[in-house]
């Protein structure tokens, strides 16, 4: 216990160490913890023996990150982005996978129902590095981003009958034909059934867990949902991480999904980092130094392959000659699916140990290596010829977040719908949800003082967040999560009295609105309509006394007037 406790220090204390300065020359938290694991591992310092161990471990990484995948792979996102997704997409993986196919079949004497899977599995590319790249770039709006994203989605897609494909190609029993077309229905079969699943079982055990009001018990349904979905598919003869994808697509749709995706992702993002490390160990040196001009030869191949497929591509589908060469140069490497892949057709000996070495080698190069090949995507679809501001293909971020749906709330979620305004709303009142969402309102289950919540809402990318907390002190802890994270974001709140417009505003809200102020004006602008004929000096008294009361807020902010009054 006591080394096994060890082993898990050491490889934290590598990954706090790598990933920074890795991140901070650019090249992403994933090449970090691959270099990290190989340094700890028996081809550097050899601190950790015990890697077989530590791999089990990790899976648990692999199963959440192919959850949150499932979470994500939304049917209605799916359908506005259907012509990029089942269109390009779908030609990349097929095109690319047959190609590389071939290529591992003849070049390099390996049986074609090895070769099946090998090729697919170098077709994806990593989608959370190329999205974070994206994202940094800032060019996720642009044609070359958004062709970009719908590509990786349908690579998310793939994974699931490739893992499906796996233990029966592990069997001797069937056919190539039939193993394909089998693993093809089966995941259909499967997905259709956990569908009908999620729609009629569990989301009925999830709005009874959350109406306990016990975040410990929530988030064990959902390590439960997680865990017990993967132990199922092993058992029937499929993948782990199949299972978790499905439980994933089970709550795709469902008003907990924010909440859950906020549980989950500490969880995730240390058990995938451990993934990563684990294939860092794994990876033997020596395979590399004992034939360098061969492996940099399959790298080579591997992204002319991908670029020369994805630039005619992307040009087909109306990109611009630079961007279809963009979209070819961010998504020319090798990801994490590969290496998940790869993980797993080793286990059940499809592949022998140096084969395996080779690969993961070649994955990790190409990883490597994408973010200086993604600087130079970015020169080609910066120039503004090639920025686009239209969004018919690609589902939007709601622009504004509402958080708390009450009395307050909810109206002002009408008023914004009679506007013709799109919003999301969150709260953490999970008959109040599922009410609100009967009622056509776009509500989600969460606590919105949790940073999770807010970024899975989509805050980063909103362009206003209105708080309508009754709560003071939750209020507060969400104003100083929203100014802290996401600093460009105006927040609009609601106070009751002049000291907590007074907190509000020093936490850096734009707009502080006191309800008890707004009360008292309009009772006072009816009584002097109903003692006063005058209208106009009504309304003029009504508004001085509003804008005298705001700029004691604003002026005390400013450290102008410190003891103004309530």
């Amino acid at each position: 216990m006591a080394n096994y406790l060890l082993d898990i220090v050491i490889l934290l204390a590598a990954a706090v160490i790598a990933v920074p300065l890795f991140r901070a020359l650019g090249l992403g938290a994933v090449p970090g913890f691959l270099v990290a694991g190989v340094l700890v591992g028996p081809s550097g310092l050899a601190l950790i023996d015990n890697v077989t161990e530590i791999a089990q471990l990790a899976e648990l990484g692999v199963m959440l990150l192919l959850f949150v995948v499932g979470i994500e792979l939304r049917p209605a996102r799916l359908w506005l982005m259907r012509r990029m997704v089942f269109g390009l997409g779908t030609l990349q993986v097929v095109i690319t996978g047959a190609v590389l196919t071939i290529g591992v079949h003849l070049l390099l004497d390996i049986p074609m129902r090895t070769a099946i899977l090998i090729g697919p599995a170098l077709a994806l590319s990593s989608t959370a590095f190329v999205v974070r790249i994206l994202a940094e770039q800032r060019m996720l709006h642009t044609r070359y981003g958004r062709a970009s994203l719908a590509i990786l989605l349908l690579q998310d897609l793939a994974v699931v009958p490739l893992l499906a494909l796996v233990p029966l190609l592990a069997a001797t029993q069937l056919t190539i034909g039939a193993d394909i077309g089998f693993a093809l229905l089966e995941a259909a079969a499967i997905l259709l059934l956990v569908i009908a699943g999620g729609r009629y079982l569990l989301h009925p055990i999830l709005h009874r867990i959350t109406r306990t009001r016990s975040q410990e018990t929530f988030t064990a349904l959902v390590v439960l949902l997680v865990l017990g979905s993967a132990l199922l598919t092993e058992h029937i003869g499929l993948s782990m991480a199949m299972g978790a994808f499905m439980a994933g697509v089970l709550i795709a749709d469902s008003p907990y999904r924010h909440g859950i995706v906020a549980e989950i992702q500490p969880f995730r993002g240390l058990l995938l980092g451990l993934f990563f490390m684990s294939m860092g160990m794994s990876l033997d040196l020596d395979t590399f130094l004992a034939q360098p001009l061969l492996l940099l030869g399959l790298l080579a191949a591997l992204i002319v392959v991908k670029f020369l497929v994805l630039w005619p591509l992307a040009r087909s589908f109306g990109l611009s000659n630079a961007s279809g060469a963009a979209v070819g140069l961010v998504l020319a490497q090798s990801g994490e699916f590969g290496l998940i892949l790869f993980a797993y057709i080793h286990q059940v000996n499809l592949i022998n140990a140096t084969l395996f070495q080779q690969l993961l080698v070649i994955v990790v190069l190409s990883m490597l290596v994408t973010p200086l090949v993604a600087q130079l995507a970015q020169r080609l679809a910066a120039t503004p010829r090639e920025l686009d501001e239209s969004r018919g293909e690609t589902p939007s971020r709601a622009n504004i977040v509402v958080a708390g749906f009450g009395r307050v709330g909810r109206r002002i979620g009408q008023i914004l719908t009679m506007a013709g305004k799109d919003y999301v709303a969150v709260d953490n009142d999970s008959s109040l949800v599922q009410r609100e969402r009967a009622a056509g309102h776009r509500i989600f289950y969460g606590d919105v003082r949790r940073p999770e919540v807010l970024r899975s809402a989509g805050v980063a990318d909103a362009g206003l967040v209105i708080i309508t907390l009754d709560d003071l002190k939750a209020t507060e802890n969400v104003m100083s999560t929203v100014t802290q994270l996401y600093p460009n974001v105006p927040i609009l709140v609601r106070g009751h009295d002049t000291e907590q417009c007074l907190t509000l505003r020093r936490l850096g809200a734009s707009l502080v609105v006191s309800e008890n102020l707004e009360a008292s004006l309009e009772l006072a602008r009816e009584a002097l309509l109903l003692v006063d004929s005058d209208a106009h000096k009504a309304e003029d008294l009504v508004l001085r006394f509003r804008q005298e009361y705001y700029s004691k807020i604003e002026g005390d902010k400013r450290g102008e007037n410190p003891d103004c009054g309530s």
